[in-house]
């Protein structure tokens, strides 16, 4: 019988292209043309081992009903890229971790610039992170991925830009360092270029001087430099056209008829006050008068409200570039009015609220045992938990709106991620404050720069709860206006949500009175000159002593001595970790046992750090005294106190700790002869004894209540001494009138011996 199985098909060449160049001492490479041929764009990147797809894809026609540019940066964190299975029930990656959410704001701020103005196409950026190398930050290698496979790509776009990472160790900078240099390191900077100007900065920093920033800023520019020269070689080389597209602009005539309308003058008064609610009504009803104007037109209709935006946008820029007005009247470096409060919750264990302006934020301190520290499963396996957290939260009402509450959003991450980088250099050590400590910053209004009034909100509640906190903390942002040329701009002071909105920056920075612990630089131009990098720093420099020295202080200086009432109690103590398994017992037996006596929730950590907190100080102290006595060793010559445990005919037992015990034979109760053990001792009293015997192979632990054992004559030597007379005068005994008994003398001894350990055990 004939079987026709077919042709196999031939094998399968797909030629790619390969380049490469030598990066802060490791080989950057990128495949083109390997994988994912059917995206706009693909890369796949290798910096030493740390390998990353990197895709750029656009949809073909722009999406309708939109007025602004709906770009996605997705950054993929595979577990398989450490060798890790995720853990939980479900053995597959969920949705994205917080770390995974910052990266993918980081990559998309310095490209969003870049993209044509009127461009409403759907645009993806995706990284899957597929191979981790500890010394090759794999974050690093994405927006670099991004960049370069959004440049071949045929998407308009006006890259490629550039990022490097710097660190700090022992005053010198490091460039992309690896995990074990970042975990020593006073800097952690991302720095993001386009060819001429730094487009983005993101930064947390121990306490580090307005100039060492800089510096560390421009050296990473230097080595952006470098990197676009080598992609721009590629590009050259396999780029695609970029393709054409429906522009959204809005028509020249539009705007025409607009002014008509709405003169300069009166679009001026409607968008010059100081109240954001006046502010709204008034291009409310000019945005009503316009819709009744062009009733019959439908095609400007559908694109009015963003001619109005734009309106808005050229008439604030030009009233702060060329009048020096800002829209509430404030000078040019002017900051809004300030308020600081603490102690404005009750039974809460710290709080604090900040007000600049139309911003306002309160801020809740919580303390709990180092326990509830926040577990991390992700790619950095240095980093598996942290013990402070900030959260921020952005309600609708805060700006007036009805939108209920779907959990927190991409920017409300990246707002908590940045108040929490700028307090985490201040925060005492483990050993100073073994609590873990989580604030949560509630937006209850907002007007511009509520990241920044987070970072001095949770400096207040951090304090009002107690927490020795090093420095105070505040934080500032600056905007920027800019004309035709480099040379002319204009840096704003504080910020309020309308020059943020039609302005060109937004350079919010933290710190204390020493340095920088924060940065973060939004921009929606192609980058920043040096002068206005500098111009920005030092203006929040000055903002923000003032903040901390004429606000925040005033209202509380220092960090209180005791922590609220209703906070809980934690003290510390350090074991041998080789005792830990003392502690805990056979299945938890011991550590329960403690737990259900004293009341309180006992963490131990694998170095042997023990923390112990509850709500009652007398118990932590028993629990503590208890954990002391289990991983104490006893030695001789020891006094100890304990609760006596048994009677037995020959002594009483006595209770040293858990799973310890001692005998006081009945010849040590007492300096004279005792009959009977419940002469002396009961069942349950406690009592002081020495220590005058340890049987380290037996375990054997024997105790003296004599007065004269446990005053200060007693010594080693001499319990020696005693024994070896006490010995003497029973053989004396034995050979007197008994000798001819002998044998039967020695049975008796015997038999009086292992009666007697029988007791002991």
């Amino acid at each position: 019988m004939n079987q026709n199985f077919g042709t196999f098909s031939k094998t399968l060449e797909r030629p790619y292209k390969t380049y490469s160049m030598e990066l802060c001492g490791r080989t950057l490479s990128a495949d083109i043309g390997r994988v994912s041929a059917q995206a706009n764009g693909a890369v796949l990147m290798h910096y030493g081992d740390t390998t990353i797809l990197a895709t750029a894809t656009a949809s073909k026609e722009p999406r309708d009903g939109v007025d602004f540019f709906p770009l996605s940066v997705e950054y993929e964190e595979k577990m398989y890229a450490v060798g890790k299975i995720p853990g939980g029930f479900n053995k597959r990656e969920g949705k994205a971790s917080e770390h995974a959410i910052l990266t993918s704001r980081v990559i998309d701020r310095p490209m969003r610039p870049l993209f044509p103005k009127d461009y409403r196409n759907d645009v993806l950026l995706d990284d899957l992170v597929m191979s981790v190398d500890p010394k090759c930050p794999p974050e690093v290698l994405a927006m670099l991925g991004s960049s370069l496979a959004t440049s071949i790509s045929d998407i308009p776009f006006d890259g490629p830009c550039a990022a490097t990472m710097v660190g700090l160790i022992d005053g010198k900078f490091v460039f992309n360092p690896t995990n074990a240099e970042k975990a020593v390191s006073d800097l952690a900077l991302t720095v993001a270029s386009t060819r001429d100007k730094v487009i983005m900065i993101e930064a947390g920093a121990n306490e580090i001087s307005d100039e060492v920033m800089i510096d560390a800023i421009y050296q990473a520019h230097e080595i952006n430099k470098q990197i676009i020269a080598w992609m721009d070689q590629i590009v050259a080389e396999v780029g695609k056209p970029k393709h054409s597209y429906v522009s959204c602009a809005i028509p020249d005539e539009l705007f025409a008829a607009i002014k008509e309308i709405v003169p300069p003058a009166e679009m001026e008064e409607a968008v010059f006050c100081d109240e954001k609610q006046k502010r709204d009504e008034n291009i409310a009803d000019i945005t009503a008068r316009l819709k009744e104007a062009f009733a019959d037109n439908e095609e400007w209709l559908a694109v009015l409200g963003e001619a109005v935006y734009q309106y808005q946008k050229k008439t604030v820029r030009k009233m702060i570039l060329k009048d020096r007005k800002r829209p509430d009247g404030r000078e040019i470096s002017e900051i809004r009015p300030l308020a600081a409060e603490v102690d404005v919750v009750p039974r809460v264990h710290g709080s604090g609220m900040f007000t600049r302006g139309q911003t306002q934020i309160l801020n809740i301190c919580t303390l709990a045992p180092l326990s509830d520290a926040q577990k991390i499963d992700g790619l950095d396996e240095n980093v598996t938990s942290k013990r402070y957290m900030h959260n921020y939260n952005f309600p609708s009402y805060s700006v007036g709106e009805t939108k209920p509450s779907r959990g927190p959003g991409r920017r409300e991450i990246g707002h908590g991620a940045l108040a929490e980088r700028a307090l985490l250099p201040v925060l005492p050590s483990i050993e100073e404050f073994p609590y873990a400590i989580r604030t949560v910053s509630e937006t209850l209004e907002s007007n511009g720069s509520t990241s920044q009034a987070s970072a001095c909100a949770s400096t207040l509640s951090l304090m009002a709860a107690g927490v020795p906190i090093k420095s105070m903390v505040a934080g500032i942002s600056c905007g920027l206006v800019t004309g035709d040329t480099d040379d002319d701009y204009i840096v704003l002071t504080d910020i309020q949500g309308l020059e943020d909105f039609f302005g060109d920056m937004d350079f919010k920075v933290a710190g204390t009175e020493k340095g920088i612990t924060a940065i973060q630089m939004d921009i929606k131009i192609h980058g920043l000159t040096r002068a206005i990098v500098e111009e920005a720093i030092a203006r929040t420099h000055e903002a923000r002593l003032y903040i901390m020295n004429e606000i925040m202080k005033p209202c509380i200086a220092e960090p209180r001595a005791e922590l609220s009432k209703y906070a809980p109690k934690i003290s510390s103590i350090q074991i041998d970790p080789s005792k830990i398994g003392d502690v805990v017992g056979k299945q938890g037996k011991t550590i329960n046992k403690i737990i259900e006596e004293t009341g309180v929730q006992i963490d131990i950590e694998d170095d042997g750090h023990v923390s112990v907190c509850g709500t009652d100080q007398e118990m932590i102290d028993k629990a503590i005294e208890i954990i002391e006595s289990i991983v104490t060793d006893i030695e001789l010559g020891m006094i100890m106190t304990g609760p006596v445990v048994n009677i037995l005919p020959i002594g009483a037992q006595v209770q040293l700790g858990p799973n310890k015990k001692g005998l006081v034979h009945i010849s040590r109760l007492a300096d004279s002869r005792v009959a009977k053990v419940e002469d002396v001792v009961n069942l349950g009293d406690e009592v002081t004894v020495r220590v005058i015997k340890v049987d380290d192979i037996g375990g054997k632990i024997d105790l003296s209540m004599r007065p004269s054992d446990i005053n200060d004559t007693w010594s080693p030597e001499l319990e020696q001494e005693r024994r070896k007379a006490a010995a003497a005068s029973r053989g004396d005994r034995d050979h007197g009138d008994r000798g001819d008994r002998r044998g039967g003398y020695d049975r008796d001894r015997r038999d009086r011996r292992d009666r007697d350990d029988r007791y002991r055990r």
